[in-house]
């Protein structure tokens, strides 16, 4: 096979015409930081959660959102932090920002999630969180993990970054009970704003402080003090915050793909599905599927080559790009990473169902923007390449 002038990228957002024009309005209106439509983006969230009193407050990016959830909660050094090591490094690094240490448990393998046996077993009198991840757009276990944090008095803040719209007994992720829950919407997530992420809380109090911490620790914000009637150009620093909101001209793109999460959502699935069905011949490990009735994301379709297939993984991925089929791995896991690795002292047979996930996985093309000729271009090289 030789490289096709006609490369189809990993990933890419669908932009239409709505989100274009209201980027423009809002870059006319001379108000392109957090304002009016910052708001208007937080209140449909909330709309579309079915949750119209749930608070959500618009970050600039899920790792922001991650951050202000853990300190609004009062982790702090000599606290622990239970998340699974099959992750973006942002979950955990949010944790040593604060100080606090961070203890990663495996992978349940038929789900590729954090296996709640595991977290229970990690628990000490330092731990006071556990970080659940949604990987891939399936939903963790949270009745588990939810039972869990009640039995030993701990929270739980849902890394949702691939969970929209995730349900779990047909309930939308961010409505679960957890202490809070962040959505994110970089550009190649199931709806993006460029850059941006959405903490979503029920908890009044973890509200106010995400709120106050969001824009530098003030207790007013740019959006009130500019547009009052009356002089308002007092503020007061309450604590050192952050510089974590999420502009007006972001919250303009979200607001419509917001709208579209339905459709969006179904296309995700309508590929997934021709996946599923044009790979079930073959010795490749398809990814978990949601259990009937509920909904997956898909904002990944990881593929695992099967043991039958002796085929490395990384001379998979290398055919794959030959063939102009971009691709990547989700995730190199924490405890590979020189950071984790050597300061927790981890080895991969700590947790032999990520690290064995790891060595044969690949996530092909996934998104609302690929044609039909697309998917099934993906599906023809993936079989060639496995029949050689």
């Amino acid at each position: 096979m030789t490289m096709s002038d006609n490369f189809l990228p990993f990933a890419l957002p669908e932009i239409g015409e709505d989100e274009i024009a209201e980027v423009v309005d809002t870059l006319r209106s001379g108000w392109v930081t957090t304002g009016p439509k910052a708001r208007r983006f937080e209140q449909a969230f909330a709309e579309f959660l079915g949750e119209p009193q749930i608070e959500c407050i618009a970050v600039n990016s899920a790792t922001a959102g991650l951050h202000l959830a853990l300190e609004a909660l009062g982790i702090g050094p000599g606290d622990e932090v239970i998340t699974t090591t099959h992750t973006f490094t942002a979950t955990a690094e949010v944790v040593r920002y604060l100080g606090a240490d961070v203890v990663l448990v495996d992978i349940d393998p038929k789900t590729l999630n954090i296996d709640p046996k595991l977290v229970e077993a990690e628990i000490t009198p330092k731990t006071r969180c556990i970080i659940p991840v949604h990987y891939a757009g399936l939903a963790v276990d949270m009745i588990a993990i939810l039972d869990i944090a009640r039995k030993h008095g701990l929270r739980v803040v849902e890394d949702a970054a691939h969970a929209l719209p995730t349900t779990l007994e047909k309930e939308l992720i961010g409505t679960m009970g957890s202490d809070a829950t962040v959505f994110s919407f970089y550009a190649n997530k199931t709806m993006t704003t460029g850059e941006g992420g959405m903490l979503v809380t029920r908890n009044a109090e973890l509200a106010r402080r995400a709120k106050v911490m969001r824009l530098h620790g003030m207790n007013r914000d740019a959006f009130d003090r500019f547009t009052a009637k009356v002089p308002s150009w007092y503020y007061e620093i309450v604590a050192p915050g952050f510089k974590y909101n999420l502009t007006d001209i972001a919250a303009a793109l979200g607001l419509h793909q917001l709208k579209r999460i339905p459709a969006f959502q179904a296309r995700r699935e309508l590929i997934a599905q021709a996946y599923n069905d044009a790979f079930a011949d073959l010795p490749l490990i398809p990814p978990p599927q949601p259990v009937e009735g509920d909904t997956h994301s898909w904002h990944l379709y990881v593929l695992r080559l099967s043991e039958e297939l002796e085929m490395e993984r990384d001379v998979f991925i290398e055919r794959l790009y030959a063939a102009g089929i971009g691709c990547s791995v989700h995730y190199i896991p924490l405890h590979l990473h020189p950071y984790w690795r050597d300061r927790y002292g981890l080895r991969p047979e700590q947790f032999p169902h990520s690290q064995k996930a790891f060595e044969r996985m690949v996530s092909i093309p996934l998104y609302t923007a690929m044609t039909d000729a697309d998917v099934q271009r993906v599906i023809r090289i993936v079989r060639e390449i496995v029949l050689g």
